[in-house]
């Protein structure tokens, strides 16, 4: 038996939220088109991962209105330590679904850098919004869950940065969620032109201790030639949530997209990363850390697609799993017909704590062309004795080696994190999980 796949929402629905958020004419077209395709449009079928029972549809509330904020000083707990509140001018928060605040440094909106919610670009930026919104990284009909997020997107940011300029400071986004029945369908698009450079981090982070809405998360990385996006992201999202969220990207010649990720959600996760190295000597380096505990089930699918010449992608992905935790681990690799001279290489490194924990390293090389160089290694285990012996030995307590032991595992990635910041976010809920 399945769950109900059909949607609480009309297409009434969709067009006067759409025009309640003064959205542009175009958006409320193209929304109303996506949700008369869902029941259309099949499932995705993540590998190893069975999805059929999983509710990606039903939802107390599309939309939850919350405070704004004047000053980030009136920002609480978790949500306070994650922003620099003296130094950080180029930000946006978002309260559930209500776009909440925005900084924008005066430097750089003279340079016509552009950082706004997703609602407000559809109408100020529509010619951007338009050409690459679900046209080139993400499309509408590549299966339900993207289709659904079309026509129900409730949230979002929209960054633009002009040809030749670079960001030396983050742009940092927080999506606050601290409502149980919120639904994140939430779109990022950033679009970095010809020769520019931007550091972006993005935080989910749940301040209750369950969810009973929904989590459908897109966003689309855009580098035009020899840009440079760091995309730097950690999602803190509570239980009780059905999540799906994939994160891509797509390059020019001399392009480069490197991904930060701490997966840290305590929901069942579907999670997917797909960059597309179209031009000329462009490259991606991904690394992502995971924690899964109680009886989560996950699946994290990373596929770098290999499609101009001397193109370079590595892939590093390192998860510890508690309790009866099962979690998916696929890395893929593909070089397509004309590719030559690609490197595609990837690590995925699974650290089990309990007899109960599953995880599956899956390395994957998908090559048609034959001038490459591809290399994989994978591994799953639990915690190597010698390592806790030699601690043990110190003086130190066998609860404590082990913590040691994980935090060294995930160092690879919580120390590419742009901004402290975050990096210690990640850091506290590292340890918080690993108790």
């Amino acid at each position: 038996m399945t769950v109900e796949t059909k949607i609480n929402m009309t297409e009434q629905d969709v067009r006067a939220f759409s025009k309640a958020m003064n959205e542009a004419d175009w958006m409320a077209d193209f929304r109303a088109d996506a949700l008369n395709k869902v029941e259309h449009v099949a499932m995705p079928t993540p590998d190893k991962t069975k999805i059929d029972k999983w509710n990606f549809t039903q939802f107390p509330k599309h939309t939850v209105e919350s405070a704004t904020f004047s000053s980030l000083e009136e920002l609480v707990g978790e949500a306070k330590e994650l922003v620099d509140v003296e130094k950080q001018q180029n930000l946006y928060i978002q309260h559930n679904n209500t776009p909440a605040y925005i900084s924008l440094s005066d430097e750089l909106k003279e340079q016509g850098v552009i950082l706004t919610d997703i609602f407000t670009a559809t109408r100020e930026h529509a010619d951007l919004v338009q050409k690459y919104y679900m046209t080139e990284a993400v499309k509408v009909n590549e299966h339900r869950l993207t289709t659904l997020h079309a026509a129900l997107m409730n949230g979002g940011v929209f960054l633009y940065v002009p040809r030749n300029v670079e960001i030396t400071e983050p742009i940092q986004v927080l999506y606050l969620h601290d409502d149980a029945e919120a639904s994140l369908f939430n779109h990022t698009l950033i679009v970095a032109e010809e020769s520019s450079s931007v550091t972006y981090v993005e935080n989910y982070l749940s301040t209750v201790e369950e969810a009973k809405g929904l989590a459908n998360i897109v966003s689309e990385v855009v580098a035009k030639d020899n840009a440079k996006v760091v995309f730097g992201a950690v999602d803190v999202l509570a239980e009780g949530f059905t999540t799906y969220v994939t994160r891509r990207g797509v390059t020019g010649r001399d392009a480069r997209i490197e991904w930060a990720l701490g997966l840290m959600n305590d929901s069942d996760t579907i999670a997917e990363n797909i960059t597309h190295l179209v031009g000329d000597n462009s490259s991606s380096d991904f690394k992502m850390v995971t924690i899964g505990r109680g009886s989560q089930k996950q699946n994290f699918t990373t596929d770098i697609v290999h499609i101009g010449l001397d193109t370079d992608a590595f892939i590093l992905k390192h998860g510890v799993m508690k309790d009866a935790t099962t979690s998916i681990f696929n890395g893929i690799g593909r070089i397509l017909k004309g590719a030559t001279r690609a490197n595609a290489v990837q690590e995925s490194r699974v650290l089990m704590l309990s007899e109960k924990a599953r995880g599956d390293a899956n390395p994957i090389l998908l090559i048609d062309e034959d001038d490459v160089t591809a290399g994989h290694a994978a591994s799953v285990g639990r915690v190597d004795p010698m390592q806790l012996y030699y601690l043990m030995s110190r003086g130190i307590s066998q609860e404590e080696a082990e913590r040691l032991v994980i935090h060294g595992f995930l160092e690879p990635v919580v120390s590419k994190l742009p901004i402290e910041g975050v990096k210690k976010q990640l850091t506290e809920v590292i340890e918080r999980k690993v108790r």
